[in-house]
């Protein structure tokens, strides 16, 4: 990172004991090119991941890549209804176009994160939670036997990593349960296990969460995996009466990162933000305002590259091997007219950036809650998955950049 950039301190907090918890080896990222901007600048194509589909094709979010960890596969929800809020979760042969149907009949949320649907197990299953009668159920899918396994209910999912086996849950964020605390469960066993609880944030930040809680009960909501399974990011949720497809599902805030091995939280921000691992599990980036930054989480700092301009309503993250980042942003401070969305790939050291895609992002599914470009690099690098509500249909499309 560049000595240079703005620099401001973020919350730091001593240990916190849990019970112990066994986690997975360390996962080494694959070996990858090293690129820079200048490799996105020229040649670029762009193609919907299902050609000339009369129906709704959406990656999840840009925290999990769609592309199957061995490039073979891209995941993706289906779905023919307008608000896209039933359809099918599907797999496409990336070079053949195959289309195989893993789960049909599923019902989501919103448009936005679809069914949270994901790679894990190295690429042998897919996970995802659906809406089933009353009760949400996470469920998963061998790819080679098509075989469905519904791993627990009354809780959703959030990010894992794709090589791993444990699936981080949480409870339902808009009416508070029995499962407030952060759990996962292991895709192998079916064994759930307790990350974090809401006494241990209680216990960490107690002068925070009364100022903004209150007296109200929360949960720990919505946590992210780190690439080396030894970390998590989560907010802090409380309902606010809305339901689950209402922007007043519930209120949520801060930013943790809470730390398996040495057992305490490693850092807090009172901002959210919409964050993302860096691959060595030890950096997050993130947007605050319409800036993108950089939290060490080591020293409790947070940088930014003024060169860099804003990036407002952005999803940021990194490429397999950190030097680059993508983002979707809304393009008014580019030239772009209301309701038009970009892709940038970027470098947050050198402040080099590309815009790769411009469209319309007014159209697409008619769900409550936008879907959102969320762009995501392969994990090869070389290509980058989003979203685009350029027409009737919100589509999967693929940017791909020239050989070196």
């Amino acid at each position: 990172m560049n000595h240079q950039l703005n620099r401001r301190a973020v919350m730091r907090t001593g240990c916190v004991g849990l019970a112990s918890l066994l986690l997975p080896k360390a996962i080494r990222a694959a070996p990858v090119d090293q690129t820079g901007v200048a490799a996105w600048r020229n040649d670029v194509s762009i193609s919907p991941v299902l050609d000339k589909a009369t129906c709704h094709s959406i990656h999840t979010y840009f925290n999990t890549s769609p592309e199957s960890p061995d490039g073979r596969w891209v995941l993706f929800y289906r779905s023919t209804h307008p608000d896209g809020h039933r359809g099918e979760v599907c797999i496409a042969e990336r070079t053949m176009g195959r289309v195989n149907v893993l789960a049909s009949n599923v019902t989501i949320e919103d448009a936005h994160r679809a069914a949270c649907q994901q790679w894990i197990s190295d690429g042998r299953r897919v996970v995802f939670h659906d809406l089933r009668g009353a009760d949400w159920v996470v469920v998963s899918v061998d790819i080679e036997s098509g075989e469905e396994r519904t791993l627990t209910s009354g809780r959703q999912i959030a990010w894992g990593q794709p090589r791993a086996d444990l699936v981080p849950l949480y409870g339902p964020h808009w009416s508070l349960g029995e499962h407030r605390d952060l759990e996962a469960v292991d895709v192998n066993t079916g064994v759930n296990s307790t990350l974090v609880t809401v006494a241990d944030l209680r216990k960490a930040f107690p002068d925070w969460v009364r100022k903004e809680f209150g007296e109200a009960e929360i949960s720990l909501f919505f946590p992210i995996l780190s690439p080396d399974m030894q970390r998590v990011l989560f907010k802090a949720s409380s309902p606010a009466g809305g339901g689950f497809r209402s922007p007043q599902g519930s209120t949520r805030k801060g930013l943790f990162c809470y730390d398996f091995v040495a057992k305490k939280f490693v850092f807090m921000d009172p901002n959210w933000g919409h964050p993302a691992w860096h691959p060595d599990s030890r950096g997050v980036l993130n947007i605050y305002g319409r800036n993108v930054v950089f939290i060490h989480s080591e020293t409790g700092y947070i940088e930014s590259n003024k060169s860099l301009p804003p990036f407002p309503g952005g999803h940021p993250s990194l490429s397999p091997d950190g030097p680059l980042f993508v983002t979707d942003t809304q393009l008014g401070l580019f030239g772009g007219s209301r309701g038009d969305w970009g892709v940038v790939v970027g470098d947050i050291s050198n402040g080099q950036y590309e815009i790769l895609h411009r469209f319309d992002n007014t159209q697409g599914a008619t769900s409550w809650r936008r879907s959102h470009p969320h762009p995501v690099f392969s994990h090869d690098g070389r290509r980058i998955y989003f979203n685009a509500s350029d027409g009737a249909w919100t589509r999967l499309l693929v940017a791909e950049r020239p050989p070196n």
